[in-house]
């Protein structure tokens, strides 16, 4: 087949993944947003004791809304995705950048910035109207105008310091490196990942939150004896100051080895009693206990493997660029144009196996749970999951297609029947809105 060909059947092929695509996720949203409607005026009977039918409804209305939202954006992102591609944006910027700052390393790195910076900039209306629109709406924005422009300054000084040696390092290996540059380059971001997950919480974390030591009490006392009862290591226990930007609670490890260590959001301290706190707690050691955590390494590192090794052939074969429509440079490096038309071709080939990796997340939900309800209450994990599920306005009854596609977690009456902790039977008051 001539180049000319292959270049012709690329660009139909790319054509019809992302409208299968795109199609595929507003189908699948229409589904979940149908389905959320028709349950919106009952809660589920195990649930009936436990949620009230205004928290029920909020958390439909809020998911409704998440959904139409998330709807614009998916049309808004398609759009971009072919404005930078077949319409012809990255050729236009890649004239421009060559023709300002050249074509050699410094030029390369140029163009890489430039499309962040783009990207970025059209990303923000999006992130305002989320944060100050969806999330203010139903009550779960904490930020001001002023930490948010705060918190995008950070992240761009953070970004430069950060990705921008990281980008020339990748640049300079795909120039120097021959034929197996794609080899080391992979090296280099394994290198890279396991060194940031270090530095993270010890250096860039802090400077967007506060963490404090956990005070002394009973939440503490039953962490410390948790950690003791699974031989699990830590660093420290710290409580975040995520309130400062959302009432959305969470809590997480962070850290590698010894340096571990229990982050827990004060919204969760606020919402949780010490005993629902401990069963969240052994679901995130279970996580480590199971070798969730290695495994979900590993085949990180071995899917950027096969994907520096694809880009690495890619880089070489001119159809690849014109059936994005970019010409490439015929007497200058393509590095960066060939990792921009990457960037921009992954999510669009990637949706098609988001089941894949969804399944085997909630596989290692449910073996988290399990082993939590191993080592502390599980009906006092069932109440926290319930209270996160309501405070967070999570909804309890998704689309099973919808959730078979997206979800990482299972759904609530999933987690709940698992774990033998269903809330108790009906309680006639619950139903009322009067009752939230």
């Amino acid at each position: 087949m001539s180049p000319q060909h292959l270049a012709l059947a690329w660009s139909v092929l790319f054509v019809a993944a992302l409208v299968g695509g795109t199609a595929l996720r507003l189908w699948l949203a229409q589904r979940q947003l149908r389905h959320v409607l028709a349950n919106r005026d009952a809660v589920p009977a195990p649930f009936r004791a436990s949620i009230a039918l205004a928290a029920h409804q909020k958390a439909a209305d809020y998911t409704v809304a998440k959904l139409r939202f998330g709807l614009w954006s998916t049309l808004f992102s398609a759009v971009v995705v072919l404005l930078w591609t077949l319409e012809g944006g990255l050729q236009l910027l890649n004239g421009w950048v060559s023709g300002t700052f050249g074509t050699a390393l410094g030029g390369q790195l140029a163009l890489l910035v430039a499309f962040a910076v783009i990207s970025a900039l059209l990303d923000l209306p999006w992130d305002v109207a989320r944060t100050f629109g969806l999330e203010a709406r139903f009550g779960f924005n904490r930020q001001t105008p002023r930490s948010f422009v705060l918190d995008l300054v950070k992240n761009a000084v953070v970004s430069a310091v950060v990705l921008l040696p990281l980008a020339l390092l990748l640049l300079w290996i795909m120039q120097t490196a021959g034929g197996w540059w794609w080899l080391w380059a992979w090296a280099g971001m394994t290198a890279f990942s396991l060194l940031m997950m270090v530095i993270y919480p010890l250096v860039i974390a802090p400077l967007f939150n506060k963490f404090q030591p956990l005070p002394d009490g009973e939440v503490k006392a039953r962490a410390q004896a948790l950690m003791q009862r699974c031989n699990f290591a830590l660093s420290g226990l710290y409580v975040m100051d995520g309130s400062r930007r959302s009432a959305h609670a969470n809590a997480y490890f962070t850290g590698m080895g010894a340096a571990r260590r229990v982050v827990l959001f004060d919204t969760l301290l606020q919402q949780l009693t010490p005993v629902q706190i401990e069963g969240v707690l052994a679901h995130e050691v279970g996580h480590y206990k199971r070798h969730h955590i290695i495994k979900r390494m590993g085949m990180m590192f071995a899917l950027s493997l096969a994907g520096f090794a694809l880009l690495g052939w890619l880089a070489d074969q001119v159809w690849f660029y014109v059936g994005l429509g970019v010409m490439p440079n015929l007497f200058a490096p393509n590095h960066a144009l060939a990792l921009i038309l990457f960037s921009l071709m992954l999510p669009v080939f990637g949706v098609f196996f988001s089941p894949l990796a969804a399944a085997t997340s909630r596989k290692h939900e449910f073996e988290a749970d399990a082993y939590a309800a191993q080592h502390s209450d599980a009906k006092a994990l069932g109440e926290a999951l319930v209270a996160l599920y309501r405070d967070n306005a999570s909804t309890l009854t998704p689309d099973p297609v919808y959730v078979r596609f997206y979800y990482s977690h299972p759904p609530a009456l999933q987690r709940l029947e698992r774990l033998g902790a269903l809330p108790a039977t009906d309680s006639p008051a619950m139903h009322s809105p009067a009752a939230a």
